[in-house]
C-alpha cells in the first residue's frame, strides 16, 4: 500500500451554511464513490475555500457522516489569485490504496469543472 492523493473541487452559488455543507457533502461522496474507498482508508482530508465563503467549517458536513468522526480534516483557506475561481470548495484527500497514480479519479463538480476540464468528466474505471 502507498498513499495517494485525489483532489477534488466544488463550487456553491451562495455563501450560506445549507449551501457549503451540501455541496461538501456530495463532492466527498463522489470522491468515495469513483475511488472505491471507505473512511478508513483516509489518511486526511485537506479542505480549502475561496475566502468568499465563511459561513461554514466544510469539515463539519464530513463530521456528520457515519464513519468519519475520526478522520483527520483541517481547513484553511485557499490562496487569493486574482481572477480565481469564487465560491470554491477543493478537498486533497490523502488514502492509502495499492492502486497507482493513473487509477485516482480526481471530482470537479458544478463551476470548479473549468479547473480541471480534462479530470471533470466522470470516470470509467
Amino acid at each position: 500500500m502507498v498513499t495517494r492523493g485525489i483532489r477534488g473541487a466544488t463550487t456553491v452559488t451562495q455563501n450560506n451554511e445549507e449551501q457549503i455543507l451540501k455541496e461538501t457533502a456530495v463532492l466527498l461522496q463522489e470522491i468515495v464513490d469513483r475511488n472505491d474507498i471507505q473512511p478508513e482508508d483516509i489518511c486526511s482530508v485537506w479542505i480549502t475555500m475561496t475566502g468568499d465563503l465563511d459561513a461554514a467549517f466544510p469539515a463539519k458536513a464530513i463530521r456528520q457522516l457515519d464513519g468519519w468522526e475520526l478522520v483527520p480534516l483541517m481547513c484553511a483557506l485557499e490562496v487569493p489569485v486574482q481572477g480565481a475561481l469564487p465560491q470554491c470548495i477543493r478537498f486533497m484527500v490523502h488514502v492509502n490504496t495499492a492502486k497507482d497514480q493513473h487509477e485516482m479519479n480526481h471530482v470537479y463538480l458544478n463551476g470548479a469543472q473549468s479547473l480541471r476540464p480534462d479530470l471533470a468528466a466522470p470516470s470509467n474505471s
